[in-house]
């Protein structure tokens, strides 16, 4: 329960990774101690920064950052694990978090693992565990700290529905402060009190009081009210400027009065305008093209005859004798931890029991962890790379539907926000053409309001699908064809 204390206050604070670019701009907040906070804002808004400003990573540029008591602690369960950490094994990535690595360490580690409900291995490499397994450990990482506040990055990514709502029940007792990033609405509005909205275009923090849905409301309140005021301005002020043309067609000194009473209505309505709170953007709506078959094209696009699963720790071969034609739309489903990755993964490597993708089909392919992009390259490069045909100004005209700037271009991928990451993987699969798309948790770090536009446009594409995504709402929103729940195999 939250009290009047406050833990932390961000005084005044500018932060800016280049000049030209700030993410915040005098910001001033304080957060309650014991509250359970949203931390909003559009792909690429400075969420994430926010927190390394908090945990001390990157320094303000002016301004102030204060916690209350001064030694209160500070964890965090981030997006996603370091590359350099995955081949540690659990035990070892937890000793990372201390300074000094405390006696009891396996029983602290036991203890959170069970607070997540996951259980595993302690000398099992960290690679090893599923997307869903991971996000559980990030989790679980944050929690072995104990710290006074308690930072989450998008902690429902890649978990099942048994994890988020394990995960959602966990939160609603939690006694300590808890500032979270999370696009998830429907998870949000389950156990928020307080909603921090980053304003992309201001570069300010709005604080409200409530649930994500009452600051929804609270938000198109003031935006219509802010319109309509504008709008009342602007029609008394085209009455002044009528009654203006009237004495100026009379000639003589009424015309100077005419000028004068222009001016006065221009200052009138400089003074009277208020500034309309912008919406962030959403993504254009888009179409996925589909590759050009070749004349020996059969129809077949991908056939699954097997696939493999885990059960009980152990690897099976399951029959499913499944194939894909054009058009054809398929989900696997499945709880966390059963293969659903490795699966695709293999489909993707040609490694897959038996399951062949049919000759010169192109195949897109959205990883949840973004490995199939090169960090190292820089957006442009990403995009131009995957056309069979260059063409700049089609290039920068697909990546302005996807928010994708010239400055976002001009970026290495490794400085992109993770749900800049996801657009980008988006709008190469638009300029690429492909015959096949696999796509794993394509819904991981994207903001709700771009959801169903790209769920519109997997809903219509015409060539063959292979999905997997824990989110019911988003798959609704998709026509398929088949399903394989590899938990009912």
């Amino acid at each position: 329960m939250a009290n009047d204390t406050i833990v932390l206050r961000f005084s005044d604070a500018k932060f800016s990774y280049v000049e030209s670019k700030p993410v915040l701009d005098e910001v001033s907040f304080g957060v309650r101690n014991g509250a359970k906070v949203a931390l909003m804002g559009q792909n690429g808004a400075g969420k994430s920064t926010l927190f390394k400003l908090i945990l001390g990573e990157v320094k303000l540029n002016k301004g102030g950052i204060f916690v209350t008591p001064s030694d209160a602690t500070i964890g965090i369960a981030k997006q996603v694990i370091p590359p350099e950490q995955m081949e540690l094994t659990v035990r070892d990535w937890f000793a990372t978090t201390f300074a000094e690595k405390p006696y009891n360490l396996d029983k602290r580690i036991n203890d959170v693992l069970n607070a997540v409900n996951v259980t595993t291995v302690l000398t099992k490499k960290v690679s090893a565990h599923s997307g869903g397994q991971q996000a559980r450990l990030l989790l679980a990482y944050a929690l072995i700290q104990d710290p006074d506040i308690l930072l989450l990055d998008e902690p429902t990514n890649n978990l099942d529905e048994t994890g988020i709502n394990h995960l959602m029940g966990y939160l609603l007792e939690y006694d300590k402060t808890l500032i979270i990033i999370s696009h998830d609405a429907e998870f949000l509005n389950c156990f928020t009190d307080t909603v921090l909205y980053l304003d992309v275009h201001t570069h300010k923090i709005e604080k409200y009081i409530g649930n994500y849905l009452d600051v929804v409301a609270e938000i198109a309140d003031r935006i219509e009210r802010e319109r309509q005021q504008n709008a009342r301005a602007e029609t008394e002020i085209k009455k002044k400027k009528a009654q203006a043309e009237v004495f100026a067609h009379k000639g003589g000194k009424l015309r100077a009065v005419a000028k004068r009473m222009r001016e006065y209505a221009a200052d009138d309505m400089e003074e009277s305008r208020v500034d309309v709170r912008r919406e962030d953007k959403t993504i254009r709506s888009f179409d996925i093209p589909v590759q050009e078959f070749p004349a020996s094209f059969n129809g077949t696009v991908i056939s699954l005859p097997q696939v493999g699963i885990i059960k009980n720790g152990q690897p099976v071969t399951k029959d499913v004798n499944l194939v894909l034609r054009r058009g054809s739309h398929l989900l696997i489903a499945g709880p966390n931890g059963i293969g659903k990755s490795t699966l695709l993964e293999k489909i993707v490597a040609g490694k897959a029991t038996g399951a062949t993708i049919g000759p010169d089909i192109k195949t897109g392919y959205y990883r949840q962890d973004f490995s199939m992009l090169d960090f190292e390259q820089t957006a442009y490069n990403s995009l131009e790379e995957v056309m069979a045909e260059k063409d700049e100004q089609q290039l920068r005209s697909v990546a302005a539907g996807f928010l994708l700037d010239g400055k976002t271009l001009a970026s290495k991928i490794k400085m992109l926000s993770e749900g800049q990451k996801g657009l980008l993987a988006f709008a190469r699969l638009v300029l690429m053409k492909p015959g096949l798309i696999i796509l794993d948790e394509p819904t991981n770090h994207i903001n709700f309001r771009h959801l169903p536009v790209i769920a519109s446009a997997l809903d219509a594409y015409k060539g063959a699908l292979i999905l997997v995504s824990h989110i019911p709402d988003f798959v609704s929103k998709i026509q398929i064809d088949d399903i394989i729940d590899l938990g009912a195999l």
